[in-house]
């Protein structure tokens, strides 16, 4: 396929398979309630099959870039699309909570190379003077997801079952296997490079751990030794990690990236931003559907209005960043997401539902900026030889981040929660209050690590020039 037939079909390939993890994700969170009525568990418990889902992307993330390179970008691509849509089907029929966290994990796996390996072949088809638009293509149509999954994902829990919501994948599926068979180039890397397996099992473990540590944490079911023990374990295989990356030919994360001034604080600065921002997909249906008495499909609507703002601000941000610059825009919006997450502390029973839509249009309108933002300027000074390694990197510390922030909110929620059931409405609403505003004061403190951005930083993507 020539490069101009390239340019033309494949954000449609790249945006049909966010659609759908963007689409699963959403639904997902919306029926969070009724999976737990439905398993006889605690809601708050059911942050595992969310958790689990996030985890399995950030483990598994690190070798895509990697198969990419060898088996090509269109083969594991389609793979990809294939395993997740059969995980879809799994959750489906899942008849326990452990078997629908087994599902999610492989979910996870598949969404792992689909992703990475659909923005890296965006990242390698278009020169970085058309990067920014072609990404913002891409997302447009993916933003659909959001705007639709709660929406079907309330509809399908009142009127069907939630076994129901992950079949909707199917034919998304099949679409997306569709067209990257037919229009998705097919890169192979440079240098066939082995796998760095030591890595992977250091930095894997590491992390694995020490998710898992935040969630049962979180559920009050381990001593303070026992989790300081563990902690102290986990910390140590990701530092060893770092030790074997420093001499390892071929590391599995290749750490002198972060040399790279706009590749760090894009990617440090966006995993503080992240853990801000992570928990609330899993702690807004709990305030409208435990805290509000509202039905999943009121729930689902409220989440569509951040959707909706998130694809207006997709038309005018390239122009907003060619405007003020990275710097500028990623200092101040991050502080005016934090702003918004505080405001849904105040959101109880009572509340108009109009004030509710208005905080919602505002956080999806800056998440959007702060997304297009973050994601784009990682590129702007990495050469295109090492566009897989950054993409694989980028990739794995977004979804370690937001797995993070999930498990934060989560504890912080059980944490003011205390001794009380999850069904003393009141208790449970004030605990979702102080989680929303600990998790903006902690978004508002991100935005110091945007300020060592210089003023030209980013300028070889929103001006499509070479800064000098």
């Amino acid at each position: 396929m020539n490069t101009s037939a390239a340019k033309s079909y494949l954000p449609w390939v790249v945006a049909t398979a966010l659609f759908m993890e963007q689409l699963d994700s959403t639904i997902v969170n919306t029926a969070i309630p009724s999976m737990a009525a439905s398993l006889q568990v605690t809601p708050l418990s059911l942050k595992a099959v969310v958790t689990s889902y996030i985890l399995s992307l950030a483990v598994s993330i690190p070798i895509s870039g990697w198969m990419a390179d060898r088996f090509g970008t269109r083969r594991v691509f389609m793979s990809a699309v294939a395993i997740f849509t059969v995980a879809s089907v799994l959750c489906g029929l899942s008849v326990n909570s452990p078997m629908l966290v087994a599902a999610r994990l492989l979910q996870g796996l598949g969404a792992a190379m689909m992703m990475p390996v659909g923005r890296l072949t965006i990242v390698r088809t278009f020169p970085k003077s058309e990067l920014l638009a072609a990404m913002n293509f891409v997302i447009i149509p993916a933003l659909i997801g959001p705007l639709l999954g709660p929406t079907i994902g309330g509809l399908i829990v009142h009127w069907l079952t939630w076994r129901d919501i992950f079949f909707v994948n199917v034919p998304v599926g099949a679409m997306a296997i569709f067209l990257a068979h037919r229009y998705m180039p097919d890169y192979h890397g440079d240098d066939a490079r082995p796998l760095d397996i030591v890595g992977l099992v250091l930095f894997g473990t590491g992390v694995a751990l020490l998710s898992w540590l935040l969630e049962i944490f979180g559920e009050h079911q381990i001593d303070i030794t026992s989790a300081t023990v563990l902690l102290f374990i986990a910390c140590s295989l990701l530092a060893a990690y770092v030790w074997h990356a420093k001499d390892a030919a071929f590391p599995l994360l290749r750490l002198a990236l972060f040399k790279i001034r706009t590749f760090r604080v894009s990617v440090m600065g966006g995993f503080i931003t992240r853990i801000g921002v992570g928990g609330l997909p899993f702690l807004l249906p709990l305030l409208y559907q435990l805290g509000l008495g509202l039905p999943a499909w009121q729930s689902g609507l409220l989440m569509m209005p951040s959707a909706a703002a998130a694809m207006g601000m997709k038309f005018i941000s390239v122009r907003v960043l060619g405007r003020f610059g990275y710097r500028q825009v990623l200092t101040v919006n991050t502080v005016l997401i934090g702003l918004t997450i505080s405001l849904y502390s105040f959101v109880q029973q009572g509340t108009p539902l109009y004030v509710i839509v208005m905080i919602s249009l505002c956080l999806g309108f800056f998440n959007s900026l702060q997304f297009s933002a973050m994601n784009s300027i990682a590129y702007a000074d990495v050469d295109s030889a090492d566009t897989s390694m950054a993409s694989t990197m980028a990739s794995s510390m977004q979804q370690l981040s937001m797995s993070f922030g999930l498990a934060t909110g989560s504890l912080i929620t059980g944490w003011f929660l205390g001794g009380l059931p999850q069904s003393n409405r009141v208790a449970l609403t004030g605990a979702l209050h102080h989680a929303f505003l600990t998790l903006a004061v902690l978004t508002i403190l991100s935005s110091l690590t945007f300020w060592s951005l210089r003023k030209e930083d980013g300028e070889s993507i929103s001006k499509g020039s070479n800064p000098a």
